[in-house]
C-alpha cells in the first residue's frame, strides 16, 4: 500500500574503517536500524571528502585511502527517528549527525513497526504493585510490560491486578477518583506486599515487529488481548501496539479511497446489524440510580442504555462518568458509597436519591445498523468511544458495537 506523509531523514557521516566492538560503524548502524524495524537505511561509499579534522579521504587510484568517507541514511516516521537517535549518538564517537523533514511515500505492507509505540514505559519484576498502578495512573495507560534486561518476562494489566492483587476498582475508575481515595489503593497493594512478579500474565504473548498489522489483530482477537509486546529478531522488546492503534491504522488506509483496497480485510464489507451486540441493558429515564448501578455491575459492557417508552436512546449511564459526577457534587460519602457499589461482590444500602435522567449522559455515541464497518471505524476513532450504540432511523435502540468485535473482523475473523 502507498502511504503518504510526513517523515524525517538521519544522514550519517562516519569513516568506512570506523568500528565499534570490532564491528564495522557503518554495518552495525544498518544492523540495528533492521532489527529495530526502521523503514529503511542505505549506506554509501564516498569517492572524497573531509571531516572535522580537515583529513582528504579520497578513492583516487594514486592517493587510495585506507578510511573512505562513508555516509549513513535512515528514513522513517518522525517519532521512531526519535526513538532511535539517542542509540545512534551512542554508537557514532566520531562523524556527524543530521537530520530533516521530508515529505514521503512508503510503497509497503502495513507492518507493526509503522504503528506500534517505540517508548514504552516498563517495570521490573520486584517492582511493588503500588509503583506498577502509579505508573498506569501517570501514563494513562491499561497495561506496563515486565521486562529483565531487554526481553519480556510479563505482562501486569489492569485486570491482573483486579483478579490477583484484589485492587476494587478498575485502572480507569482510578483516574477519576480524588487523589485521597487513590492513596488509600496504594497503601492496600503496599500492605499486600506483592510485586509485579506475582500477578503478571504469562507466558507473555508478542508479535514480531515485521508482522503485518491484521496478524497482530488476529493475534490479539484469538486471546483476548488488548495489546501486545512487540519484539525484534532478537526477541527483545522494541514497542509494544494497541488495539486502538490498529483500528486506527486500519480507518485512515480505509478514509482515502471510496473502495476497499484489496490487502485489507473484506470482512470491513460487512455492516453493523450483520455484526452487532443485541443483547443490551436497558433502563428507563425515571428509574432510581440504584436500579441501574444493578444493571451496570451484572454486565461485562459497563453500560446502560437509556430507552424511553418507544425504545427511543436518550442516554446512557457509564461507571466512568458517574464517579465523575458524584466527584464533583463534593459529597465524598456518596462517592466512597458509589465507589464500594461498582466493586464486583459487594452492595450498599447507600440510597442515593437520584434518577437515571439526572445520572445519565445525554450525549451518545450512536451508529446506525446499516452503516459499514469503515465508518464505524471512522466514528470510533473520531469519538474515542469503545462501544457504539445502535440505533434504526428513527433512533430506537437496536445493538451496540464494540472495538472486539471490529478488531475480530480486521484479523480475519467473522
Amino acid at each position: 500500500m502507498k502511504i503518504h506523509g510526513e517523515a524525517e531523514v538521519l544522514r550519517i557521516y562516519i569513516g568506512e574503517s570506523d568500528r565499534l566492538g570490532g564491528r564495522l560503524v557503518h554495518e552495525a548502524i544498518v544492523d540495528e536500524a533492521r532489527r529495530r524495524g526502521m523503514a529503511g537505511a542505505t549506506a554509501m561509499r564516498g569517492l572524497l571528502g573531509f571531516g572535522a579534522n580537515s583529513l582528504v579521504h579520497t578513492a583516487k587510484i594514486l592517493r587510495l585511502s585506507e578510511d573512505l568517507p562513508m555516509v549513513v541514511e535512515i528514513v522513517d516516521k518522525p517519532d521512531r527517528v526519535a526513538a532511535f537517535l539517542p542509540l545512534l549518538e551512542d554508537m557514532v564517537s566520531e562523524g556527524t549527525i543530521t537530520r530533516y523533514k521530508v515529505q514521503a511515500t512508503f510503497n509497503c505492507p502495513m507492518r507493526v513497526r509503522e504503528v506500534m509505540a517505540s517508548e514504552v514505559a516498563t517495570v521490573a519484576p520486584d517492582a511493588p504493585l503500588s509503583e506498577v498502578l502509579n505508573l498506569l495512573l501517570e501514563k494513562g495507560i491499561k497495561a506496563v510490560p515486565v521486562v529483565q534486561g531487554r526481553k519480556v518476562v510479563g505482562m501486569v494489566t489492569g485486570g491482573d491486578l483486579l483478579k490477583r492483587a484484589g485492587m476494587g476498582l478498575r485502572v480507569s475508575l482510578h483516574e477519576a477518583l480524588p487523589q485521597d481515595m487513590r492513596g488509600e489503593e496504594s497503601r492496600k497493594l503496599d500492605v499486600a506486599g506483592k510485586t509485579a512478579r506475582d500477578v503478571m500474565s504469562g507466558p507473555v504473548v508478542t508479535v514480531n515487529i515485521h508482522a503485518r498489522v491484521p496478524e497482530a489483530a488476529s493475534l490479539m482477537a484469538s486471546r483476548k488481548l488488548k495489546r501486545l509486546p512487540v519484539v525484534d529478531d532478537a526477541g527483545e522488546l522494541a514497542g509494544i501496539i494497541s488495539r486502538i492503534d490498529i483500528l486506527k491504522t486500519i480507518a485512515t488506509a480505509t478514509a482515502v479511497s471510496d473502495t476497499l483496497h484489496p490487502q485489507l480485510p473484506q470482512g470491513l464489507k460487512l455492516t453493523v446489524g450483520d455484526v452487532m451486540l443485541r443483547d443490551i441493558p436497558t433502563i428507563a429515564p425515571e428509574a432510581s440510580l440504584e436500579e441501574a448501578l444493578n444493571k451496570l455491575v451484572a454486565t461485562p459492557l459497563r453500560r446502560v442504555v437509556v430507552v424511553d417508552q418507544e425504545g427511543h436512546v436518550v442516554g446512557i449511564v457509564l461507571d466512568g462518568e458517574l464517579i465523575k459526577r458524584f466527584n464533583q457534587r463534593e459529597h465524598p460519602g456518596l462517592l466512597r458509597a458509589l465507589a464500594d457499589v461498582l466493586i464486583p461482590g459487594t452492595t450498599t444500602g447507600q440510597t442515593f436519591g437520584v434518577s437515571v435522567s439526572e445520572a445519565m449522559r445525554p450525549d451518545v455515541f450512536t451508529v446506525q445498523e446499516d452503516m459499514p464497518l469503515t465508518a464505524v471505524l471512522q466514528r470510533m476513532v473520531e469519538t474515542g468511544g469503545k462501544r457504539l450504540v445502535v440505533v434504526d432511523g428513527e433512533g430506537r435502540l437496536r445493538g451496540m458495537v464494540d472495538r472486539d468485535t471490529v478488531l475480530r473482523i480486521i484479523g480475519g475473523g467473522q
